[in-house]
């Protein structure tokens, strides 16, 4: 009876040990099944997460909705209480809360004034965490920000402001927060909590999050890159609109008067110019021909350019004398420009009476004078000092009418130093010498013809570099 006994009772011990085997097996299974599928979560939450971001670029996305995606993308990923994001400022020198879901515990020191008054209304407590600023090192923030080190932390002892919060309301059981960077542009940092009553974020959730973090970091700078681009794109469209209105207030054309012919062009070097040409009627024998360069370039000079058109026109009106309208100009224009600005003019009278030309130059280049008789061309110099530097005290004195005389196939030459200093590839000027030489090369087949002469020089000398300042020309030849 012993060995059936004996028998019965290994066999009793074997079944019972498949059967818990099994049932170990079956558990280990089920918890790998578990874990299978919460991976398949967490991956289809990561993925709906990245595609979120993807998606938000294919149209224009406001800065605060990205902000909000991110910070909602996250939570829901690693089922966190709430998150907040926060960007770095336009100086570089602080955060400024971009996105503060609702749930985020504090992750900031709270006054505690605030904190009594959260107490009876929470908006209080919201209101001053969306307008707290962090200075780098400020905090668990500001650290992360300083250090660029991405935390985990589910113990408090080295965040106090944070550790004072715990046991409240208010607190936290755990934070992760992460510095958001790409390439060497600081752009914030980006934190995740979970509320008093919350479990701790795992090192596996760590691992994600600065996953999400990169991704975060990736998705900001894109979005920097896209609003730099409509920003440039809306501007190059102002510009164009700038560039189309300067060319209506330019003259298109020399207006025909007896005894003379007149011939101009503006070339910017950008789309916008600060030099100026102008030919104003002055009264029905006279014609008044302006030249004129803005210190600068681009919208300001451009913007100036504009003001002194206006301010000149009103006063040349009726008014034979180019020095007293330059008079009146410097004096209406001195307050308003800036004292790194000025103007350089140079304006003239022609009289088809008296076949004469009367000259005032407000320390512009010098007019260039072609003598048929003699073929030489000369500087014409009357004294005169620029527009926007004096008052009127000492501009008054300096500035003053100058006779030119001009007989038949006699020219006169006006021009903004953009011709004279353009530069070649080895970095020589262009140069009066080289300017006198095109104007007595061409003087004899007239004004249009010394402006044509004049213009292909200057861009046989430059070659292939590009045009680094505006140049205006205008010739007048008497006839």
């Amino acid at each position: 009876m012993m060995w059936p006994t004996l028998l019965l009772g290994l066999l009793v011990a074997s079944v019972a040990g498949w059967i818990i085997t099994a049932w170990f097996q079956i558990r280990r299974i089920r918890r790998l099944e578990r874990s299978h599928e919460e991976i398949q979560v967490e991956e289809t939450l990561v993925f709906d997460f990245l595609h979120g971001l993807g998606e938000a670029f294919r149209e224009t996305i406001r800065p605060q909705e990205l902000h909000r995606l991110i910070v909602e993308g996250a939570t829901r990923v690693l089922d966190a209480h709430g998150g907040a994001l926060y960007v770095t400022d336009r100086t570089g020198g602080k955060l400024t809360p971009a996105f503060i879901s609702k749930g985020c515990p504090p992750l900031v020191d709270v006054p505690p004034n605030i904190l009594q008054q959260a107490a009876a209304a929470p908006i209080a407590l919201e209101g001053f965490l969306r307008l707290h600023t962090i200075s780098p090192g400020e905090g668990l923030i500001g650290r992360v920000w300083q250090t660029g080190q991405s935390v985990c932390l589910n113990e408090f002892s080295e965040v106090p402001e944070l550790a004072k919060l715990r046991g409240g309301a208010f607190g936290s059981s755990s934070i992760t927060a992460a510095s958001l960077r790409y390439g060497n542009q600081d752009l914030g940092v980006l934190a995740l909590a979970n509320g008093p009553t919350g479990p701790g974020f795992s090192q596996a959730d760590f691992v994600v999050f600065k996953s999400i973090a990169e991704q975060s970091a990736f998705a900001l700078y894109n979005a920097i890159i896209y609003s730099m681009a409509n920003e440039k794109k809306r501007l190059d469209h102002d510009l164009e609109i700038a560039r189309d209105i300067q060319r209506i207030l330019l003259p298109s054309e020399a207006p025909a008067i007896n005894g003379f012919q007149i011939s101009g062009i503006n070339a910017p070097a950008r789309q916008v110019s600060g030099d100026y040409f102008d030919y104003i009627q002055v009264d029905q024998e006279r014609l008044g021909v302006v030249i004129a360069d803005v210190s600068g370039k681009g919208v300001p000079a451009s913007l100036i350019m504009a003001i002194c058109r206006s301010v000149l026109r009103a006063e040349a009106a009726r008014n034979p004398s180019p020095a007293d309208v330059l008079r009146k100009v410097n004096r209406q224009l001195y307050p308003d420009i800036k004292e790194d600005m000025f103007i350089s003019m140079a304006y003239l009278i022609l009289n088809h009476q008296h076949e004469g030309v009367t000259l005032a130059r407000a320390g512009h280049d010098a007019p260039l004078l072609y003598k048929r008789q003699s073929q030489t061309v000369t500087p014409v110099k009357p004294p005169g000092m620029v527009v926007g530097i004096d008052s009127g005290s000492v501009f008054d004195r300096l500035t003053t009418d100058f006779a030119v005389p001009l007989e038949r196939d006699d020219c006169l030459v006006l021009y903004t130093d953009g011709v004279t200093e353009t530069l070649n590839a080895e970095g020589d000027e262009f140069g009066l010498d080289r300017m006198m030489q095109s104007v007595r090369a061409s003087a004899t087949n007239g004004a249009q013809a010394i402006v044509r002469k004049i213009v292909e020089d200057v861009r046989d000398f430059t070659g292939s570099v590009p045009q680094n300042d505006d140049i205006t020309l205008i010739a007048i030849r008497k006839t």
